[in-house]
């Protein structure tokens, strides 16, 4: 950590060049001779990834930043907000701190806050952020999280870790003993800590294969910012002995959209036909696999078994997407310029041999426009296009 890139002419500096190209910056050199004009450019490229996903820190002063590989893999604050609704206590432990967002958002729930980061440098970082952000209450340890911790006998109300995804033989793994920690192998010692345990993982993880392996596990939580699924949070709570629950939220702008449903619940759907709308399920909900759930819960069909998009008469509130059927019609390339003569849409494939892209060239269509055209199957297993508008 450089502590020179604090001084007022370089905090200076660094405000007045968030918007300039950074090759051409990097081709003048620096104007300090404190600091190099790569440590300016990181401060830079970092602070700007940080103005949507991480405001305040955006907001703050004297905010160091470390390189944006690390800002990437942080969570956002609309996320990590969330994850502080989930637990309750006087004390959290991060046991995989990293940029220390969690920790600070736990920080407005639990009195006692302690983050754990492995790396020096970045634990540095944090601490020095939290003092510019007010946030006392957060002790900073650079240690490894489990080490630490099955070093002390003390307990906390709830442990929380964040497996890093990534090895150095592997690159990105997807399975719960490729990650690091291996939560797994290390649950037994954690439950001698804590009796509450909140894990994030990646969005890509089967939640049905994790399961096998995280006993005690309470909710599935599948958080969505923009029906872009972000994390999967696994919440799991000592000797707790019955069906998890599945907590499905996506976040859009101010709207925040949640269904839940019992993860053995066991549902069949009712299938029919295209009627009048069309629902899409947001993201968060297809990660779930959900899909009868929702015709148990909602007035809709289902189209087909594995198109998971749904149809009614009534226009209906519904966690996604809705639209209006415009046409239902053959993938013919007449038919389809018949019904859209500017070949101009959103396209969309659901069950459908083709990809997105193989079906823009095939029928030579345009991106955007008020059309939206869904390639999917119907319930007699025939390849149809719906033309809708959004409603």
């Amino acid at each position: 950590m450089n502590h020179f890139i604090l001084s007022k002419d370089i905090q200076e500096f660094i405000d007045e060049h968030l918007a300039s190209s950074i090759p051409k910056l990097i081709f003048k050199g620096s104007p300090f001779k404190e600091c190099t004009i790569q440590e300016l450019a990181e401060q830079i490229e970092s602070k700007n990834k940080c103005k949507k996903k991480l405001p305040t820190w955006f907001q703050g002063k004297n905010i160091y930043y470390p390189n944006k590989l690390n800002i990437e893999q942080t969570s956002s604050e609309i996320t990590a907000k969330y994850k502080s609704a989930l637990v309750l206590g006087e004390s959290i432990i991060d046991l995989t701190g990293g940029f220390g967002v969690d920790s600070f958002y736990f920080s407005k729930v639990f009195k006692t806050v302690v983050h754990c980061e492995i790396n020096t440098s970045l634990s540095e970082i944090v601490a020095h952020n939290y003092k510019q952000l007010n946030k006392s209450s957060i002790k900073t340890i650079s240690k490894d999280g489990i080490e630490f911790l099955l070093s002390d006998s003390k307990k906390y109300d709830c442990i929380y870790v964040d497996p890093s995804r990534r090895n150095e033989t592997k690159g990105k793994v997807f399975l719960l003993n490729d990650c690091t920690p291996n939560i797994p192998r290390y649950l037994d010692k954690l439950f001698e800590h804590s009796n509450n345990l909140l894990i994030k993982y990646s969005p890509i993880l089967d939640i049905k294969s994790a399961l096998k392996e995280l006993k005690f596990t309470k909710e599935i939580h599948i958080v969505a910012v923009k029906n872009e699924v972000k994390e999967l949070l696994f919440l799991l709570e000592k000797d707790f002995d019955s069906d998890p629950m599945i907590k499905t939220v996506n976040f859009v702008d101010e709207t925040v959209s949640s269904f839940n449903f019992g993860y053995n619940t066991s549902n069949s759907s009712e299938y029919s036909l295209p009627q009048k709308y069309l629902y899409e399920p947001n993201a968060a909900i297809l990660k779930s696999g959900g899909f009868h759930e929702i015709t148990s819960k909602f007035d809709v069909f289902k189209l087909h078994q594995h198109s998971h998009l749904y149809t009614n008469t009534n226009l209906i509130d519904f966690p996604g997407r809705r639209f209006v059927i415009e046409h239902c019609i053959s993938a013919d390339k007449k038919l389809i310029k018949k019904h859209l003569p500017k070949l101009k849409a959103n396209v969309t494939t659901r069950n459908y041999p083709q990809s997105v892209s193989e079906i823009r060239k095939k029928f030579k269509l345009k991106d955007g426009g008020e059309f939206y055209l869904f390639f999917t199957t119907n319930l007699n297993d025939k390849f149809v296009v719906f033309i809708c508008k959004k409603v």
